[in-house]
């Protein structure tokens, strides 16, 4: 198996741990994550000055020349699929897709296939320079298997490490189309009693909170004060329907992106998403508040009504600034026509 290896010196001041060390001044081009160079040190891929170092902890010192050498990349286990693909950008370092809703992104024990990374392995192919030492797709973020909308997947090394890079730093604008119960007011007094819910100008709603696994249910996200991960959502009300206004649609934008974030945090604002089936996505609306047709859609609607609408970042090799937009999916579309009307 072809291998390259990738010199470079130990700058001044080098931190105390070898693993730290490298990580720390590895050539960029290179595009070696902390965790892929944890994974070749371990595997006797590292020499400095000559002699292979395989302990993290070890001490280096200013000037030592440090040696890695990288295989070249594996077939991937995960299966290719014929799947198609709504294909909204594509080069040689990333793809952005427009996901339906229904479709998991990444292969586990219960979805081991038709999965969107199924599909990326037939997309791409030999496009593909190797995530981690394997020729896959790098997914940098998800989003739910019955969410729709645009995700960015790296082709490449370099873009997997950028791109991890960005998501890290909550710098890739990520804005989301939601529809939930009530109306997310400024003027709700009940809001004001939320714990971690503020507002800011514009009638920005501000979700603040942890959030971890929920103890007893292992398939669902716990809002907390103390433990977990830190998160924060903001929503601003596009529209309302009803009267009194019973349903809202909501535009969520991520500052941090935890798993069902938008979906727990909604909830927990006492605006859970229409048709979520874990957080409480259906309630009896009061009579009359809407025609019967919107409230037969409301019900029927299989769902939770979320979508991924707006997605920016920094294109990790190129440098240039991309921003993509994906409209709402049919069924989506036709629940809000329905209420509208």
């Amino acid at each position: 198996m072809s291998s390259t290896s990738v010199s470079f010196v130990i700058a001044a001041d080098p931190p105390a741990r070898l693993d730290k060390a490298i990580a720390r001044d590895v050539p960029e081009g290179a595009a070696l994550s902390r965790t892929r160079l944890a994974r070749l040190l371990a595997d006797g891929a590292v020499t400095v000055d000559g002699v292979i170092a395989t302990d993290p902890k070890a001490r280096i010192v200013e000037g030592a020349v440090v040696e890695v050498t990288v295989a070249a990349a594996e077939d991937s286990h995960i299966g290719a699929e014929d799947i198609p693909l709504d294909v909204v950008f594509e080069d040689d370092d990333l793809i952005v897709v427009n996901k339906p809703a229904g479709m998991v992104v990444h292969p586990a024990p219960g979805s081991p296939s038709g999965t969107l990374v199924n599909a990326l392995m037939h997309h791409c192919g030999d496009e593909l320079s190797g995530v981690g030492g394997m020729k896959r797709p790098g997914i940098v973020h998800r989003i739910d298997k019955d969410t729709s909308g645009l995700l960015v997947v790296a082709k490449s090394d370099a873009a997997h490490h950028g791109l991890a890079a960005q998501f890290a730093a909550h710098s890739v604008e990520r804005y989301y189309r939601a529809l939930v119960y009530g109306a997310p007011e400024a003027s709700d007094p009940r809001l004001r009693g939320v714990r971690g819910a503020s507002f800011e100008s514009g009638n920005v709603l501000k979700l603040t909170t942890q959030l971890a696994r929920h103890k007893t249910d292992r398939q669902r996200q716990a809002v907390l004060f103390q433990g977990g991960r830190h998160a924060v959502t903001r929503a601003r009300l596009v529209a309302r329907y009803g009267t009194p206004p019973v349903l809202a649609q909501v535009e969520c934008w991520l500052e941090t992106g935890r798993t069902h974030q938008i979906r727990v945090h909604m909830a927990h604002a006492g605006h859970g998403l229409v048709g979520d089936p874990t957080y409480g996505g259906k309630r009896k609306l009061a009579r009359g508040a809407l025609s019967e047709a919107a409230a037969a859609a409301v019900a029927g609607f299989a769902r939770q009504a979320l979508h991924a609408a707006v997605l920016g970042f920094e294109h990790p090799v190129t440098g240039q600034m991309l921003r993509f937009e994906a409209p709402l999916p049919q069924d989506f579309a036709d629940l809000l026509a329905v209420l509208d009307g």
